[in-house]
């Protein structure tokens, strides 16, 4: 192998390595009203496998998440509410850019939103 192959190949690998994003990341969301509200993410990764816990919006209950992936620089999962007697899915997908996420969730009642998760210290 030449030394330049030798190189596209550790940068292709090292693309494809999942992001780093296991610890606690801290969001304002917007909500249906036009206010935002504080969302805290707490992420674990092993290999690809995105496991976590979101508030479930009603006191100090939480959510775990399910279908968590890492793949490079994306994630995504989902987060199952219960909410009237209904559950809801909500989908989060999300690009990683050192200590900042940029999701998108969608589901659930109103539009799909955008917002930005900063990693907490």
């Amino acid at each position: 192998m030449t030394k330049r192959t030798l190189i596209v190949f550790a940068l292709c690998a090292v693309a494809l390595l999942a992001a780093d994003v296991t610890g606690k990341w801290t969001a304002q969301v917007p909500g249906r009203d036009g206010q935002t509200r504080e969302q805290v993410f707490n992420f674990k990764v092993d290999g690809e496998k995105l496991t976590g816990t979101i508030p479930s919006g009603r006191g100090q209950d939480v959510v775990a998440i399910a279908d968590g992936k890492v793949s490079g620089d994306t994630l995504s999962f989902t987060v199952t509410r219960e909410m009237g007697g209904n559950s809801v899915k909500i989908t989060y997908t999300g690009t990683v850019a050192g200590d900042v996420i940029k999701f998108k969730r969608e589901g659930g009642q109103g539009q799909a939103r955008e917002f930005t998760a900063k990693r907490a210290n």
